[in-house]
């Protein structure tokens, strides 16, 4: 099984829209293959675009999930560790996905999806305090941080892979999601600002360049590595948003320069925390989606069943072209061949 999360610790990279489309596009790609998508968002916005979009009602399907019995959803499930969090539990996967194609027929068959819910924010500092909490002979952070772990067990190798979409965080559920992955797609934009976040990702899920020895006992790669795991691999850098008809445009060059020079320079130093061995294979480039990806994320609609013509988003009739969709869809097609 693969498993792979979209992370990016700054906020507005396109991480949801480009994860959505991913897996989306993934899934027509290998027809064969059984796909989970876990939402561990608490925006669930992942959620919605899976379950109709804002036009498709997605919001509403997105709380029918909420108010089932048990609650059908990330939130739901973690409600049922908490009572006994040190423990595989008896539950039943199945009580907590929901196939999206029965709401949104545009969606891939071969879909399942965990939806994300907003509670995993109330349930944080609980979660937090349980994985911390001493009890002798029980390595209590090993057992919380395995959560998603335990449920992708349970599941028993129903699935070929699976997609984590995140929240812009290093909370501890992020920190559940990313210790389920093996592989980490960080969307990056061309500003001073994604630059730091690449360099938050090396120190917050790798443990490189730590400000002092002090914190190395306690970070995320190591503790992880005491629970006999390795944190998730860096397998894809995506440059988005870039303009749309010019290419990369020259105002942004010195940033993305500045971040391949920042990889090329960990890659070096500790390959070990890249699945790939030169930019050229670990890197790509996304423009922007523009109009199209406004209509198709307001739809709920993959790119490659998205029509041309109008569409009534909200009251307004918005116009699509065929060439700006085969472009999407290009840019799409160029994530979906680096993953495995």
């Amino acid at each position: 099984m693969n498993s792979i999360a979209f992370w990016n610790n700054k906020g507005g990279t396109g991480k949801t829209s480009i994860a959505f489309q991913t897996v989306c596009k993934y899934a027509l790609t290998h027809p064969t293959r059984r796909i989970l998508v876990v939402d561990l968002c608490p925006q669930a916005n992942l959620s919605e675009l899976f379950l109709g979009g804002l036009v498709g009602t997605g919001s509403t399907s997105l709380l029918t999930m909420h108010r089932s019995n048990p609650r059908r959803s990330v939130g739901g499930y973690f409600q049922a560790r908490l009572p006994s969090p040190y423990a595989v539990p008896a539950i039943t996967p199945a009580d907590y996905i929901v196939a999206p194609q029965a709401l949104n027929t545009r969606i891939p068959i071969n879909i399942d999806l965990i939806p994300g819910d907003g509670i995993v924010e109330l349930q944080a500092n609980a979660i937090a305090t349980l994985a911390n909490t001493q009890i002798p002979g029980t390595n209590t952070w090993q057992a919380v941080i395995n959560w998603m772990r335990d449920f992708l067990y349970l599941t028993n190798g129903t699935y070929h892979t699976v997609f984590f979409d995140t929240n812009p965080s290093f909370s501890i559920y992020t920190q559940i999601a990313l210790a389920a992955a093996d592989l980490l797609v960080l969307p990056v934009m061309a500003d001073d600002s994604s630059r730091r976040a690449v360099e938050n990702a090396f120190t917050l899920v790798h443990g490189v360049n730590l400000p002092s020895p002090i914190y190395a006992p306690y970070a995320f790669s190591t503790r992880l590595q005491h629970a006999g795991h390795a944190a998730p691999r860096i397998h894809l850098v995506i440059k988005n948003r870039l303009t749309q008809y010019m290419g990369t445009a020259s105002a942004f060059h010195t940033v993305l320069t500045s971040i391949d020079t920042l990889l090329n320079t960990q890659m070096q130093a500790t390959p070990q925390m890249f699945s790939f061995a030169s930019l050229a294979n670990g890197t790509v480039e996304v423009r922007d989606f523009g109009t199209t990806g406004v209509v198709a994320f307001a739809e709920g609609t993959p790119f490659d069943n998205l029509r041309t013509g109008n569409h009534n988003i909200m009251g307004r009739q918005v116009q699509i072209n065929r060439d700006y969709i085969t472009l999407c869809n290009d840019a799409i097609e160029g994530v979906v061949q680096r993953l495995p």
